[in-house]
This record gives C-alpha cells, sequence and structure tokens, in this order.
C-alpha cells in the first residue's frame, strides 16, 4: 500500500491539498487538432427551435462542500480525477481514499471557520437562475432557458446535472465556465468529464452543446470588479485613498504548467489590466498568485509575501492595500479562509488590509453573463478559436474530441 510519504513524492501538493478547492496540477489534454479551431464557429442556428426543448445554461465550476460532512467525499473526488491529476489510473482510487482520509480533518477545521461549508453552490444557483429568467426576456426565441450548476467534485455533480437535463428534456444547452480565465486544470477538466459523460448518458445526443470556454475581458466582469473595487477604496480615508496598493490575487499554477502554454497566466494579465484602465490606473497596482504549496517552483510573486512585505514598509509609501481575487466569481474558501484568515486577520498590520467583496449577486456581473449568452446561442460559435489549441498544447489519457462533443450530433432529428 503507498503511504503518505509515497504520494508527497509525486511532488503536487498544490492548495488543494490544503484547502480542497483547486486542482493539485494541471489538467493534461491532447488528441484535438487545429484544424477544430476553423469548425469552433459551425453554426448551431436553429438548433433550439428544432428541437423545440428547454435550452440549458450550466454553470461549470469545480465546486466546494456546502456543508463539513461533503468534505471528504469532495477530496476523494478531486483526488481520484486522473485527468485532473495523472498519477496512475490503475492505484489512483486508493491513493484518493488514503489523501482524502488523511487531509479531511484539517480541512474540516477549515470550512467550520468560515461558517460551516462553501457558499460557491449557493452564489451559482443564485447567478444561473437570474442569468435564465434574464434571457427569458432578452432572448425569447430560445426560452425557455433553465439554469443548471454542474461541478466537479462536490455537489451537483456534473453527472447529476446531466440526468436531470435529459429528464427536463433539454435540447440545447451551453456549458458556461465559471473559471472566466482558462486553464487545462479547471475548464480543461469540466469539458473532459461533460465528453465522458455524453458519450454514456446521452448516447443518442439528444443534447446539442456548445461552451463560452473563457471570458477574461469581458465588459460586464470588468465593470462588476471595478464597481467593487471603487466602494471597498471607499472605506479608506479620503488622502490615501488613490496612494492603496490594488493588490490582484489569482490561484497560481506550477511552473512545468505554466511552461507548456497555458492560457491562464496571460488571461489573468489580460483581466486585471482591463480593470485597471477602467479605473483609469488611479492606484498602484500588482497581480499576485496564492496557494502555492510544496517543494515545486510555482508561479509568482506570492500573494502572502508580498502583502507581508507591502504591508512592513513606512505608512507614507504603503498606507493601505486592498486584495482583490481575480480568478473567481463567488466567495469560497480561498476568500474567505486564505485572504480573509490567513493573510488579513492573522496580520500585525491589519488595520490597513482590506478584501474587496466577491462578484457574487453583482447585478452587473450577472445581466453581463446574460446577455453573454444571448449573444453566444445567436451567432452559433461552438467554442472560441483558443480552445483548440489548447487541446493540442495538453496532453490526456482521455482527451475531449471537441469537434464531436460540440455542436448537433443528434441521431434523431426532428
Amino acid at each position: 500500500m503507498l503511504g503518505y510519504r509515497s504520494v508527497a513524492m509525486l511532488g503536487y501538493r498544490s492548495a488543494a491539498v490544503r484547502l480542497g478547492v483547486f486542482p493539485l496540477c494541471r489538467f493534461y489534454s491532447a488528441g484535438a487538432v487545429l484544424k477544430g479551431a476553423s469548425e469552433g464557429k459551425r453554426a448551431v442556428s436553429g438548433a433550439s427551435s428544432a428541437s423545440r426543448g428547454p435550452t440549458g445554461v450550466v454553470f461549470m465550476n469545480m465546486g466546494g462542500p456546502s456543508t463539513v460532512e461533503e468534505v471528504h467525499d469532495f477530496l476523494y473526488e478531486l483526488f481520484a480525477d486522473n485527468d485532473l491529476i495523472p498519477i496512475n489510473r490503475r492505484f489512483q482510487p486508493l491513493i484518493a481514499k488514503y489523501i482524502a482520509k488523511f487531509r479531511t480533518p484539517k480541512i474540516e477545521k477549515q470550512y467550520k471557520e468560515i461558517g460551516g461549508g462553501s457558499p460557491i453552490r449557493k452564489w451559482s444557483e443564485l447567478q444561473s437562475s437570474r442569468v435564465c429568467a434574464i434571457l427569458d426576456e432578452i432572448s425569447p426565441e430560445t426560452k425557455p432557458h433553465l439554469p443548471y450548476v454542474a461541478f466537479r467534485y462536490a455537489r451537483p455533480l456534473t453527472e447529476e446535472t446531466y440526468q436531470k437535463m435529459l429528464a427536463d428534456g433539454v435540447t440545447r444547452a451551453v456549458a458556461l465556465t465559471q473559471y472566466q480565465q482558462f486553464s487545462y486544470s479547471t475548464t480543461g477538466s469540466s469539458i473532459n468529464e461533460l465528453w465522458r459523460l455524453a458519450k454514456r448518458l446521452d448516447p443518442e445526443r439528444s443534447i446539442v452543446w456548445s461552451t463560452i470556454d473563457r471570458w477574461p475581458t469581458n465588459p460586464a466582469l470588468i465593470e462588476a470588479f471595478a464597481t467593487n473595487i471603487t466602494a471597498k477604496l471607499q472605506e479608506f480615508p479620503a488622502e490615501i485613498r488613490d496612494k492603496v496598493v490594488i493588490l490582484f490575487s489569482s490561484h497560481s499554477l506550477p511552473m512545468d504548467v505554466v511552461n507548456t502554454g497555458d492560457a491562464y497566466p496571460a488571461e489573468v494579465g489580460a483581466t486585471v489590466y482591463h480593470i485597471m484602465k477602467k479605473l483609469n490606473f488611479k492606484n498602484p497596482y500588482r497581480l499576485t498568485w496564492q496557494s502555492q504549496v510544496g517543494p515545486k517552483p510555482w508561479l509568482g510573486a506570492q500573494t502572502a509575501q508580498i502583502a507581508k512585505e507591502l504591508s512592513a514598509e513606512s505608512r507614507d509609501k504603503v498606507p493601505g492595500i486592498c486584495f482583490v481575487p481575480v480568478s473567481f466569481t463567488t466567495d469560497h474558501i480561498e476568500t474567505l479562509h486564505e485572504v480573509d484568515i490567513d493573510m488579513i486577520k492573522e496580520s500585525p498590520h491589519r488595520d490597513i488590509l482590506k478584501r474587496c467583496d466577491s462578484l457574487n449577486g453583482s447585478e452587473i456581473l450577472i445581466k453581463g453573463m446574460a446577455e453573454m449568452v444571448r449573444d453566444h446561442l445567436k451567432d452559433g460559435t461552438l467554442f472560441s478559436k483558443q480552445l483548440p489549441l489548447d487541446y493540442v498544447l495538453g496532453k490526456s489519457s482521455d482527451p475531449a474530441d471537441l469537434n464531436q462533443l460540440f455542436g448537433d450530433h443528434r441521431k434523431v432529428k426532428k
């Protein structure tokens, strides 16, 4: 039997081990070809009217345990995913059971400290419901729109959601990633799971799928962040407000992931730049990276370290710091525990540290997502032009076939 030391030697002990939220390592994908880029624009216009069924809007996310009791199962699902953590297919379930058992007590304690569970499901369900209500008004030709949440490692799992969609008679669906900046380890993993389930649960391919696989510079996303940052800066005294350092923080990646060409760092940077442009660059700012764990090199600089250094400076140089978790659309353990508790509450300089509110129920964001889905449904795009290249650069033992997953592949067409 593999012991903990053997597992640790695998070299990927990221924040998913410590916090139970983000993947330990990248999602490797392969087998797709660049010709798919041209097919990403293949139209599915008329799919909804021809099939005469509801349009599903599926919010894809990694998820988190809604209660403390769900922590163990969440960790097991996380570590059992060979796409996400390519250890060994034969021993993966055994390794997952061991790590989940070993880590559960510590992770349960952290979830207790933030109120007894992750709020991701609550916010995701609220956002998806509101998006669909707006869509019924602004896109009547594709209504009714039914909201769904599909988590990879917590309930509702993607399989549960897919089964419910089939039972609801959904015939057209948009997989809307809640990772606005693409990474193989997040959106890629969700797409792979969707492909496996489509083959197994829907062999007749009764649902016509497309995806919004990234949206790092979406105008509503940028405006929502800028609005929340502006509101938080108002909490600092007027005489120092424009000198407060805006410290954007995003989940880091191991450098061996970054060096494969993962799009994530560049897309996070694009989000940050557009936010600061919206704010007229009125404050000093930096993009930093959180949740690095283990001996391997990770993308830096580290949020905690930079915050520590800056907060120790004289107040005339750094009068305050405003943390902005920029790769998340809702609160979860990385904002509520890692930033709020580890970086702010436990800091001796907590009086100058504040965190910008997460987007959560932002009506700006929700309205913008609805308009983004409406436009996606209208123009018939199946996936972005970047997605095929993401799959060329990656590797996987079971990659999604983008051209077979997305588009109209119904066996029986009405």
